[in-house]
């Protein structure tokens, strides 16, 4: 039988290593491989196939709104009238919009991803028998695995 378990990049692996191996599973049988961190820079635009769940046009659209309402009101003493100035303030506030937010996201946003340092999962094997399938299970979830899979 084989379990297969994640972890976070802890100590925590340590532990359940040295727990497994005083309930009598082989060194051998444990195999531990690190995920590689993604390497590519995260595109900011979505595709049709991929989204972040992030949107670029919410501010924008909020503030194309009230600048379209500012716009039209002022618009009614200058010379072109409300509709296109209501027009103007709505272009002018949806790019405005759009930029505070495309420079959220790339500036401000990288900065915190570098910041934090988002670290890769630990992925572990264990080959065991099983009648001690149940005992390795437990074992990785006391030590916050974060998932375990059993392949008989």
């Amino acid at each position: 039988m084989q379990l297969f378990s994640t972890f976070e990049h802890t100590i925590h692996i340590e532990l359940a290593v040295a727990t497994l191996e005083k309930k009598g599973i082989a060194k051998e049988n444990i195999f531990i491989v690190p995920l590689d961190n993604m390497t590519e820079e995260r595109k900011v635009f979505d595709t049709m196939h991929r989204s972040d769940g992030t949107s670029l046009i919410d501010i924008g659209a909020a503030l194309a709104t009230a600048f379209a309402v500012i716009g039209a009101s002022i618009g009614f003493e200058l010379k072109w009238g409300p509709i296109y100035w209501g027009l103007i303030g709505a272009a002018a506030g949806f790019i405005l919009g759009f930029a505070i937010r495309l420079f959220t996201e790339k500036i401000m946003k990288k900065r915190r991803r570098v910041l934090k340092g988002f670290h890769s999962e630990i992925i572990m094997i264990i080959d065991c028998e099983e009648s001690e399938g149940e005992l390795v299970e437990n074992i990785l979830f006391k030590h916050y695995a974060l998932g375990v899979a059993k392949v008989i």
